[in-house]
């Protein structure tokens, strides 16, 4: 009998050590539901944040070629008007 209270005794021990390494981890961890709504969350600000990096990615693109093409334009104009002054100094 001694030794089967000295084993409750020992399992009673050990089980309250379990609880409490239990508690300490899970006062870190947070509550579960917690911590998953958080990483849904993070996951779901990660996509959108994607969405919009793709979005700015190809605005920028657009604004890009939009300028070059300015660029020429504007070269264009200034080689026009250059031959125009030219064509007014020869004469």
């Amino acid at each position: 009998m001694d030794k089967v209270n000295a084993a409750a005794d020992r399992l009673d021990s050990a089980l309250s050590r379990l609880e409490g390494a239990l508690e300490s981890l899970f006062e870190r961890a947070g509550d579960p539901g917690v911590v998953r709504r958080e990483l849904e969350a993070m996951v779901a600000d990660r996509a959108r944040l994607a969405d919009e990096l793709d979005a700015s990615l190809a605005r920028e693109r657009q604004l890009q070629a939009l300028a070059d093409e300015a660029s020429e334009a504007l070269g264009a104009a200034i080689e026009e008007v250059r031959a125009a002054l030219n064509r007014e100094g020869s004469s």
